[in-house]
């Protein structure tokens, strides 16, 4: 089935242009054409954007219309299919340089409309010369000739007669309003100009009656921008205020108003008129109604979708149930209505499949699904506004475009369920805010990054990295204040320790000299030099052995990071700037290396540390065979000899302190053990010269502990920044936002998880106990008096300052909570160090960001108001995408007032923007929004294992049978519909 050739296919609603006033030869008033018709007919032919409606201009006259319409019958003008008189008035308003003029605009639909016109202009009168004048042909000529009963032809006095009449704007008002035919047929116009027109009335005492014949008036002739603004709404006054004071917002209209052949269709500043609508006198009467989008005086019409992004008709083929195979689309708003399974939604699934547009995972309720075994053989063929097309097989057979990116975008009924579920399965959704946000970003601010995600992190990895390094030096530094907290409990137990062992060596060297016979005193005096001497000794051997063992191990590092280290941290760092824009051999010069002979010092320090060790130990001596002769020198410094020499004559001279056997290993016992006290005595004076240190310490790290924790702060600080700046596109365009759009917001806020730091808190406390946070909950309720405001809100001088103050006030309090004793020190100790870090712990704080709507997260939002948010999103936020939308009942779940008052707007500004193909059951998407086409589906009986026949019916709302399916289908008829009006007393004018 081909559609037919001879029709063109009709798409609704498109710009033409139209010539609203413009004379003809033979015109009363300054014709300059010199009756050349052939010339005047030809300018209209070739004008260049064409002509396609013309509204012959006179003065109370038709004689110039009869002549135009008898070309057209003769085969002149071919593309233009509408002519219809404009009767040009003069009111009997006097401006300072002429008068007021007043049009009629006269719908040719009925036949007897000139019969029609000349009975209405006859009931307009002008009284003169003890006279009344009606506005006919015979009276206006006999007015001219009482003005100059010189005039002997008719045409002067005719001529004179329009001159002189004018007409009384009551007058024509009430006519107007008593006659069933003229305010059927007729729409008035008046002229905004400055010189014969309304805005000529100036004066105070003229401000009433101009905005009286403005309130009357359907239509301004007029050019200026600021005058079109100021008719829309949109400059001084706002919509509401006009349609109070005027009874409704105006369209602009402006023709070349020609009385010669080179002006005839060609305006001042080529400022045509376009409408938008079929090539009927209803497109007019539609653009009264909505001059915002009907009506448009430029050089071009308002922009449209750009060609490649528009499908200009789609044909079903190899499909005998649709009847209707080739449907046109128009570049704007198609609205598809119908009954229900009237075949709606199939044919949206339909476009959506020529366009790829059907996600992955189709679900069971589409069409394509449902009616697979019927669809064996049937393909759609979309042809873009660009001429080409691409079909696709409806069985989802054959090689499709790229299933990430189709040429549409299709919000199924099932899609739009999903992401507004109610049980707040909202990550799909914020998905696509997030994708929003990150198209709003020029591609050369995106540095490279392909979603948000990429884009986020690499904004925010350098404050994200320096609170890692942050968070990991606060653990350290608590854990390290922890212990020197317990360094410093332990001075006076060390203190007492260092005593008593110092007692205890004076006892053991008591004991010792008590074994000493008498004479040998001055030996003893002696051991004990050599033992003190020995120990010191002893200390510089153990110094150079240690030195020599630390040095192996650098040898073994500085080798293993030449193997591998080195080696492994450029490969991270040339992982980590993968887009620096360095060059393989460019990284080379990052290899880390020594900067120095490493392996020289190292040697060098090696064989100075064994050569060392082995003086400080010396060589070992032999027998000694003289006990009475001695060692060492009398006068040697012992500290400055090598041990073994010191322990040789320390042993000789322990031998000869007392011959008894018994006796002289009872001394060598004590000296012993003197020397091994003495070791652990000086131990624990270095132990409690550190533990006394503590204190010095402990100040210093709670410092840098408090500093650390403000830089975590600033950190996140920074990071929330970053993301306020990600957002600053999308945020620019909705503070400039008015309507819904403005009731959108992003905030980047700071969330601390109060519950989760109280609760990991609470596991570190034994809440058993008697005291302030006996039993769960008042360790939250604590935190959240005093530290939630400041970790979300407060600078990192404010978070300081609130964990400052909540130490003061809750330390002792906590630490009564234990869950170790205090008399368990090493248990203690630790519990000590987790509370520290749990105290200063700060992964219960993230930076989130929120979509709000009405001041509300989306998260909280009812199904049908998060689809507002959705629709928000793709018809105004989503600029970047101006693929055709295709949009399955949006309306769902929605009230008709939220309808109205929420989406409707974003109806109208994105249909400008894009092609937009919507399936809808709501009157006010499709009526208020003006669809710029209505498609009408119906299907018939379908007959077993078959599908129904279906047939779409398309045109615009201009259209009168559109108009009246339109209401059956969404208002259930014209009765149907005044009878609610009438029962809810809702008045309707013009």
């Amino acid at each position: 089935m081909t559609a037919s050739s001879a029709q063109p296919l009709n798409s609704g609603s498109n710009w033409l242009r139209w010539e609203p006033h413009v004379h003809a030869p033979g015109t009363i008033f300054n014709d300059q054409f010199k009756g050349d018709w052939a010339s005047y007919l030809e300018a209209l032919e070739v004008a260049d954007p064409p002509i396609r409606a013309i509204a012959v201009t006179d003065y109370y006259l038709l004689d110039t219309y009869r002549m135009v319409r008898a070309e057209k019958d003769k085969g002149r003008l071919p593309d233009c299919d509408l002519i219809f008189p404009n009767v040009e008035l003069r009111l009997d308003v006097g401006t300072a340089k002429s008068w007021i003029n007043f049009h009629l605009l006269v719908s040719p639909e009925d036949d007897n409309h000139i019969e029609e016109l000349l009975r209405f202009l006859s009931r307009l009168s002008f009284q003169a010369y003890d006279d009344t004048f009606v506005c006919s042909v015979s009276d206006l000529t006999r007015l001219g000739r009482k003005a100059d009963p010189s005039i002997s032809a008719d045409i002067a006095a005719l001529r004179l007669g329009a001159e002189k009449f004018k007409v009384s704007f009551n007058q024509i008002r009430s006519e107007y309003q008593i006659n069933a035919w003229a305010r059927k047929n007729i729409l008035i116009a008046v002229s905004g100009g400055q010189t014969d027109g309304t805005s000529a009335l100036q004066n105070g005492a003229d401000q009433i009656l101009r905005q009286e014949v403005e309130r009357f008036a359907h239509i301004i002739f007029s050019s200026n921008a600021n005058q079109r603004e100021f008719w829309l709404g949109r400059k001084n006054l706002p919509p509401e205020q006009i349609r109070t004071l005027y009874g409704g917002l105006k369209p602009c209209l402006h023709g070349s108003d020609a009385h010669s052949v080179a002006k005839t269709g060609n305006p001042q500043g080529n400022r045509y008129t376009w409408l938008k609508g079929a090539l009927t006198f209803d497109t007019l009467r539609q653009a009264a109604i909505d001059p915002v989008g009907r009506a448009f005086v430029g050089e071009d019409p308002p922009p449209m979708a750009a060609p490649s992004e528009v499908i200009a008709s789609v044909t079903i083929q190899n499909a005998p149930w649709a009847k209707t195979p080739t449907v046109a689309l128009n570049p704007g708003l198609v609205a598809i209505i119908g009954a229900r399974g009237s075949g709606k939604t199939a044919l949206a699934d339909i476009i959506a499949a020529g366009c790829d547009a059907h996600s992955r995972h189709m679900p069971e309720q589409a069409f394509l699904l449902r009616a697979k075994e019927h669809l064996s053989g049937s393909s759609v063929d979309l042809k873009w506004k660009t001429g080409e097309s691409d079909p696709r097989m409806l069985d989802g057979t054959g090689v499709a475009a790229s299933d990430s990116y189709g040429r549409a975008r299709y919000l199924s009924q099932q899609f739009v369920e999903e992401l507004c579920a109610s049980d707040g399965i909202t990550d799909g959704l914020l998905s696509e805010v997030e994708r929003v946000i990150f198209d709003s970003h020029p591609i050369s601010d995106r540095d490279g990054t392909i979603n948000f995600n990429d884009l986020r992190d690499l904004r925010s990895a350098r404050h994200r990295a320096m609170r890692d390094r942050e968070e990991l030096s606060l653990a350290s530094l608590s854990e390290r204040i922890g212990t020197e907290i317990e360094k410093n409990k332990s001075v006076a137990g060390l203190t007492t320790q260092t005593q008593e062992k110092e007692a205890l060596v004076r006892r053991l060297e008591a004991d010792r000299l008590k074994l000493v016979s008498k004479g040998s005193e001055e030996r003893v005096a002696r051991l004990t030099a050599l033992t003190a001497a020995a120990e010191i000794v002893r200390e510089n051997v153990r110094y150079y052995n240690a030195q020599h063992q630390q040095l192996i191990m650098m040898q073994d590092e500085v080798a293993n990071f030449r193997e591998s280290g080195a080696a492994e941290d450029l490969r991270v760092l040339r992982d980590s700037y993968s887009k620096s824009g360095l060059a393989v051999s460019d990284w080379d010069a990052f290899l880390l290396e020594y900067k120095g002979d490493v392996d020289s010092v190292l040697k060098r320090l090696l064989a100075d540390a064994e050569r060392n060790a082995a003086g400080w130990r010396g060589q070992p001596l032999g027998e000694i065979t003289d006990l009475n002769v001695s060692l060492i020198d009398a006068d040697a410094q012992l500290e400055r000899l090598p041990l073994r020499t010191l322990e040789a004559e320390s042993s000789r001279i322990e031998q000869l302190v007392n011959i008894d056997k018994d006796m002289t290993q009872r001394f060598r016992t004590l000296s012993s053990k003197i020397a091994t006290e003495s070791e652990l005595l000086k131990g624990l004076n270095e132990k409690l010269a550190d533990a006394k240190g503590a204190k010095e310490r402990l100040d210093r790290l709670s410092l840098e502990r408090e500093s650390t924790y403000r830089r975590v702060f600033q950190a996140l600080i920074s990071e929330q920044e970053v993301l306020s700046d990600l957002y600053a596109p999308i945020r620019r365009k909705l503070d400039a936002a008015t309507g819904t759009l403005n009731r959108l917001s992003f905030s980047i806020d700071r969330v601390a998880d109060i519950e989760k730091w109280a609760e990991s808190g609470e596991e570190l406390l034994d809440l058993r106990r008697q005291g302030p946070f006996k039993g769960r909950g008042s360790l939250i309720e604590a935190a959240r008096t005093r530290l939630k405001t400041p970790w979300e809100h407060g600078s990192a001088e404010d978070v300081d300052a609130a964990m400052k103050s909540f130490r003061e006030e809750y330390s002792a309090q906590l630490l009564e909570h234990a869950l170790v004793l205090k008399t368990d020190q090493s248990d203690y100790r630790q519990w000590t160090k987790k509370f520290a870090q749990w105290l200063y712990s700060t992964a219960h704080i993230t930076v989130r960001y929120h979509v709000n709507y009405d001041g509300i997260d989306i998260r909280k939002l009812s199904p049908g108001t998060r689809g507002i948010v959705l629709l928000l999103l793709y018809l105004s936020l989503d600029d970047t995408d101006t693929r055709p939308l295709i949009i399955d009942q949006p309306e769902e779940n929605l009230d008709p007032k939220s309808i109205y008052d929420d989406l409707v707007g974003l109806f109208l500004s994105a249909k400008s923007r894009r092609q937009i193909i919507i399936v809808t059951h709501n009157a006010n998407l499709v009526i208020n929004t003006d669809a710029d086409e209505i498609i009408i589906a119906e299907s018939g009986v379908s007959s077993a294992g078959a599908l129904p026949d279906i047939t779409y019916t398309c045109g615009g709302l201009e259209e009168e049978p559109i108009r009246k399916a339109v209401c059956n289908i969404l208002e259930g008829g014209e009765d149907a519909f005044k009878d609610r009006a009438r029962r809810l007393r809702v008045h309707l004018s013009r």
